[in-house]
């Protein structure tokens, strides 16, 4: 989901198949952010210095992306990889915000 004063843009995906049923929860969390930022610079809605809010919540996440720690899990930090890319391509500013996971209206739909 991105969201902004004006729109709130939501999209669904299956995990491709060659994820689908093979990673974990977070490993997933992790594919969703990395989609999204794609996806939303793709499709313009994300512009070059904008300033993003990543809600995120789950703490070890959060810390990870923060603090930008090396994960113990090869598949995060090759998709952690990517999301700064992204951010250092776009000099993007992201703000990470840890919220309760019952905050997180996005969940239904990873």
């Amino acid at each position: 989901m991105i969201k902004n004063k004006n729109s709130e843009i939501n999209q669904k995906r299956e995990h491709a198949d060659i994820y689908l049923d093979k990673i974990t929860n977070q490993q997933s969390k992790y594919i969703a952010l990395h989609v999204g930022l794609f996806w939303g610079i793709g499709k313009f809605i994300i512009q070059k210095e904008d300033e993003i809010n990543v809600k995120i919540d789950n703490k070890q996440m959060f810390d990870h992306l923060k603090e930008g720690r090396k994960f113990s899990d090869d598949f995060i930090n090759t998709r952690s990889d990517f999301i700064s890319q992204f951010i250092k391509q776009r000099k993007l500013k992201i703000n990470y915000e840890l919220i309760h996971p019952e905050e997180n209206f996005v969940s239904k739909l990873i």
